[in-house]
């Protein structure tokens, strides 16, 4: 059986998934939807995909179409998961999976009830190098004490990853401390129990902040101390240091170190290093086995009342 995906988003991360689909065996992008039709129309014929839209709505009334992948606006991301379940589509749906915890709790109870699989793109649980890490957690070989995280970017205008003015503006804390909180909690296996943030100036222009520090603490008693930007000129991206009992790890994208800096070889940890193909195997794989994936809503709802959390406190 071949799974026949939309892909809603070709834009930066979209195309990742598109990437993604081509090696997973059993897999075929049959629509792609995008919101300037002639920008999706070049991707859809780079990747050789027959149907395009602008409008979601018309892949979702595809017969053929099994599943989608949601890589749209953040302010989309409920109310369009929330479509696809209505039509009896598989949905995973990039990060974050909501920017209102009421929506996000309307996801999770809904596609409880379809049951569907409903996964979010939590890509750090799939990295090999956090993988790496969770591996030795499971054995008993490592415990997290503190976890010491840096999210950094240089993104004074409203640009995208590729360097083109988006039509929405990203968010420090419902986006990018959502990778974080989410993974804290995952490899710690412990739920947060505390929770503080503290932001710097709001943006003239874009309405946010582009400063902000966060304390999370799990209830087995590991701390995480996390410092996002989006002042910050070099290196650019998210830095973790794992320190435990036993070790001290920093993973930098795909690479882990140790406390001395030595590199360690995670390139056996999975069939690929490509954090985004393993979360795209993951769902497909759970639509084929009809079980939960890793990631699914359900599993990363706490993540979100976390920020919720966080959210009323810098209000």
């Amino acid at each position: 059986m071949t799974i026949k995906v939309a892909l809603a988003g070709a834009g930066a991360f979209g195309t990742k998934h598109l990437d993604a689909i081509k090696l997973i065996d059993g897999v075929e992008c049959v629509s792609v939807i995008g919101r300037e039709l002639d920008k999706t129309k070049e991707v859809a014929a780079k990747y050789g995909i027959g149907h395009v839209t602008t409008d979601l709505a018309e892949s979702l009334a595809l017969k053929e179409v099994d599943a989608v992948i949601l890589c749209t606006p953040t302010q989309m991301h409920a109310s369009q998961t929330l479509a696809c379940l209505a039509a009896g589509k598989h949905v995973q749906v990039e990060i974050p999976l909501c920017d209102v915890l009421k929506d996000g709790e309307e996801v999770v109870a809904r596609a409880k009830a379809s049951g569907l699989v409903a996964m979010c793109g939590h890509t750090r649980r799939f990295n090999p190098s956090h993988q790496y890490v969770h591996k030795k957690i499971k054995a008993g070989e490592f415990n997290i004490q503190q976890m010491d995280v840096q999210t950094y970017f240089f993104r004074r205008t409203n640009m995208n990853a590729l360097g083109q003015p988006r039509s929405w503006t990203d968010h420090l804390l419902w986006h990018h401390a959502a990778h974080t909180v989410d993974l804290f909690a995952y490899q710690c296996g412990s739920p947060i129990v505390k929770a503080n943030a503290i932001q710097g100036p709001i943006h003239p222009t874009l309405g946010i902040a582009m400063d902000m520090s966060i304390q999370l603490q799990a209830a087995n008693g590991a701390i995480c101390t996390l410092s996002l930007s989006f002042n910050n000129d070099g290196p650019l991206g998210t830095f973790f240091r794992y320190i435990g009992d036993t070790a001290t790890y920093i993973a930098r994208y795909d690479d882990l170190f140790n406390g001395k800096d030595e590199k360690i070889d995670v390139s056996q940890v999975d069939v690929s290093m490509n954090g985004i193909e393993l979360q795209d195997r993951e769902f497909f794989a759970a639509i084929k086995e009809g079980r939960e994936p890793n990631a699914s809503v359900a599993k990363v709802l706490p993540c979100y009342q976390v920020l919720h959390q966080l959210e009323q406190q810098l209000s």
